[in-house]
């Protein structure tokens, strides 16, 4: 009997072949990602304001192209809406760059909320529908919800470390899974199915 999936075996088992070759950078990613975490950590207050600048620049970036974008289009019936969607972004970018303080403040009440609205929505959900392991989804709505409520007590001070040690921990973690896949590389113990 012809399998039907044993083209794509070959396919990902020679990936993978290749991908055992370069283990080593998987790990060296890993371990800098995990370090510059570190860093950020450590500078938490620096990596937020650096956070807030970068995000304004990619929004007066893409409010650029976004403008270029429209003027192209100027035909078209949607020309305002587009119009006013790139000076948008403009304009947040701009304010986010000359203002870095406040846009972490800013940032750091929107993801609070997002962490209150979030968290009494999955703990309540998860309460309600009882799925298997429901208690692991509603302590992580209440775990959310404290976060959120924590952020927004701390309000002004949370935002000078709060963004800059979300960063610092996601490189963390993502070094983590970075080094852990290089590891099983070498050790072959990635199966082909």
């Amino acid at each position: 009997m012809n399998d039907p999936l044993t083209p794509l075996n070959k396919t990902l088992a020679a990936g993978l072949d290749h991908l055992r070759h370069a283990w080593g950078w998987f790990v060296a990613l890993g371990v800098a990602l995990i370090i510059l975490g570190a860093i950020c950590i450590l500078g938490e207050v620096e990596t937020t304001l650096i956070t807030v600048i970068v995000l304004g620049w990619f929004l007066v970036i893409g409010g650029v192209i976004a403008l270029v974008h429209t003027f192209r289009t100027r035909t078209w019936s949607g020309f305002f809406l587009y119009l006013a969607s790139a000076v948008l972004r403009l304009l947040t970018g701009f304010l986010l760059i000359r203002w870095p303080l406040v846009g972490a403040v800013s940032l750091t009440l929107i993801l609070a909320t997002l962490f209150i609205v979030g968290g009494v929505f999955r703990a309540v959900g998860a309460a309600s529908l009882r799925f298997p392991n429901w208690g692991w989804t509603a302590a992580s709505g209440v775990l959310a919800l404290v976060l959120g409520v924590l952020l927004l007590w701390e309000l002004p001070t949370s935002s000078l470390w709060f963004l800059g040690l979300a960063v610092g921990i996601d490189l963390i973690f993502e070094g983590t899974g970075l080094m852990t896949v290089g590891f099983a590389l070498r050790r072959g113990v990635l199966p082909v199915r």
